[in-house]
């Protein structure tokens, strides 16, 4: 592995999160840097954050004083529904601009981009290939976006060849607890559909994701890799495994008049999954199998996972307050020579001093720190009775979710099982997995 010092863009994402542990777990990575607007949401053990806007100058002083090798950018807007159009598009065009200026010298990129960047279209190929340039202008604010933004990144892979560029292309994703637009209409009571069409549905698998950007920091692929899971269902193949109806309330002349009702019911629809709900898109994800890299989780597999945790759903919402950065208990829990050993956060790699004798280069760097332990939330009001869809469930079906869980969602699942069946075989697992989560 060639990448040892790493800076993650847009830590405060689900995939910046996401990425920062898996890395960061990784012996052979000296230093994991994050950036961003905002704070992180998930909790880390030696990821350092730095807050700090999409300035080429200012990212530019990090990788330098940091000597940073690899960057992993995850800031790319793919969903039209998290933000506005001119945010997205100050984001996914002028924020990659800046990233790219600053990472001149650097060894490797990993750029998360998406299959938005082939548009949808009534002629398209059933599958595409990397090869493969849309044969039709942009529909869409974002979709300009993406190609825009990919563009920007094959300019700066003519101009500096020396440096690994790994353009990954994303389908849609699926999982838990992360909202999005197809999320969002999976989770209705009946999925909607435009009358006349059923669309063929490609996914992968959230766990997938972060899994995909790993490998690409782990080895050198350089070039541009589809990330798809293998497989793909019609659209009234994906309601069926969820055990619901297809609902075609949308009309294929007058889609604007059936989007507001979905609007109502908390489903905006963006152009990008209009055109999807009329003739759907895949992926050959062939050459990044090539690489070595192996899916967890196929189309029908993922859609079969996003039914567990909707049957879960009640279980997985935690009463207690979930993770929030706070900067001064960061720096107490890592620093502080008060906090004991057992509670302290793991050593600092050899390469960095204690605090009080940095370099300035690891000053310039080391604006914050994460916490490895905190006490365990109040006591909760006695566990209510497991929900109808929870008792379906097998034993097997509910330990491969556990992974999955959370340290307060796996508390609350160990309560309704306590309360409930008691099952030897699930308490056993759920106890394993929080054994892991919490030393």
């Amino acid at each position: 592995m060639t990448s040892k010092r790493i800076l993650v863009t847009g830590l405060s994402t689900h995939w910046g999160g996401r990425v920062a542990q898996a890395l960061e777990r990784n012996p052979a990575v000296e230093t994991v840097i994050g950036v961003d607007r905002r704070p992180p949401k998930v909790e880390l053990q030696r990821t350092e954050f730095v807050q700090v806007a999409d300035s080429h100058t200012l990212i530019r002083r990090i990788v330098e004083a940091a000597e940073i090798d690899t960057v992993v950018d995850t800031r790319l807007v793919v969903d039209g529904t998290v933000t506005s159009p001119r945010l997205a598009h100050e984001n996914n065009v002028i924020g990659t601009m800046n990233v790219l200026a600053a990472c001149q010298g650097i060894k490797k990129l990993v750029f998360k981009s998406s299959a938005h960047y082939y548009g949808v279209e009534q002629d398209d190929p059933a599958y595409f290939t990397e090869t493969m340039r849309r044969a039709h202008p942009p529909r869409s604010r974002l979709e300009k976006d993406i190609y825009e933004a990919e563009s920007a990144v094959e300019d700066f892979r003519h101009r500096n060849p020396e440096t690994i560029v790994t353009v990954l292309r994303f389908t849609n994703g699926l999982g838990s607890g992360r909202p999005s637009s197809h999320a969002r209409m999976l989770d209705l009571p009946a999925v909607p559909a435009i009358l006349g069409f059923d669309p063929r549905c490609q996914f992968i698998h959230d766990e997938d994701v972060a899994n995909v950007l790993e490998h690409a920091v782990k080895f050198d692929i350089d070039g541009i890799y589809n990330a798809a899971a293998d497989g793909v269902l019609a659209l009234s193949e994906v309601a069926g495994l969820l055990g619901k109806r297809l609902a075609p309330v949308l009309l294929p002349w007058g889609t604007a008049l059936g989007s507001a009702a979905l609007r109502r019911a908390g489903v905006p629809l963006t152009a990008e999954l209009e055109r999807l709900l009329r003739f759907g898109r895949a992926l050959d994800n062939r050459r990044l199998k090539a690489t070595g890299f192996r899916f967890r989780y196929t189309t029908r597999e993922s859609v079969m996972k996003l039914r567990e945790h909707q049957r879960l759903a009640s279980l997985m919402r935690s009463d207690g307050e979930g993770y929030r950065y706070e900067r001064e208990l960061e720096e107490f829990l890592r620093y502080s020579p008060s906090v004991k050993a057992a509670n302290a956060a793991p050593a600092l790699p050899a390469n960095v001093a204690p605090r009080g004798e940095e370099s300035a280069a690891q000053l310039a760097t080391m604006s914050a720190a994460q916490p490895v332990a905190r006490p365990r939330s109040a006591a909760r009001p006695p566990a209510s009775p497991p929900t109808p869809d929870y008792a379906d469930l097998e034993s097997d079906e509910i330990i491969a979710l556990l992974d999955d869980l959370d340290t307060a969602q796996l508390e609350r699942l160990r309560e309704h099982e306590t309360a409930g069946e008691a099952r030897p075989a699930v308490l056993t697992a759920i106890e394993g997995v929080l054994a892991r989560t919490t030393a």
